[in-house]
């Protein structure tokens, strides 16, 4: 259940760069604030929030490859920084399960999204999921 909600923490905190420009590290430490994670938990929220923002661009492509109706930029807010906290996690964790990711998402977009973002994000996550031996650009 931590590593669930170290995953919302981490939506959350890359939710506030991508809407307000927030400092990643300042947002993180005002939501642990409010309630704070075991140390394992802080650094895995933390890693996932790194690696989002670092690789943002490749995910956003990846996103945009499926979602051909739908420019990144046009999506729900919610809905696109879901994707691509789970994109980092599929495309760039090896640990980390893809279904596990994809879980997790559509868990996330059910509580924080609109009634078809779970759907839409499931669709979206299981094509880049499929896609993933495809060799990632900067591996």
């Amino acid at each position: 259940m931590s590593r669930r909600k170290a995953r919302e923490y981490a939506f959350k905190v890359i939710f506030q760069v991508d809407q307000v420009q927030a400092e990643p590290g300042q947002a993180l430490e005002y939501l642990l604030q409010e309630q704070a994670l075991p140390d394992k938990d802080r650094q895995f929220a933390w890693e996932l929030v790194e690696g989002t923002l670092q690789h943002m661009q490749v995910i956003d492509e990846r996103i945009a490859r499926y979602s051909r109706e739908w420019s990144v930029q046009r999506m729900s807010s919610v809905d696109r920084n879901i994707m691509r906290l789970a994109g980092y996690e599929i495309l760039f964790r090896q640990e980390v399960s893809p279904v596990i990711a994809i879980d997790e998402a559509i868990e996330l977009a059910k509580r924080f999204g609109e009634d078809q973002s779970s759907g839409f994000v499931n669709a979206i996550l299981d094509r880049i999921q499929g896609e993933k031996h495809e060799s990632v650009p900067g591996d």
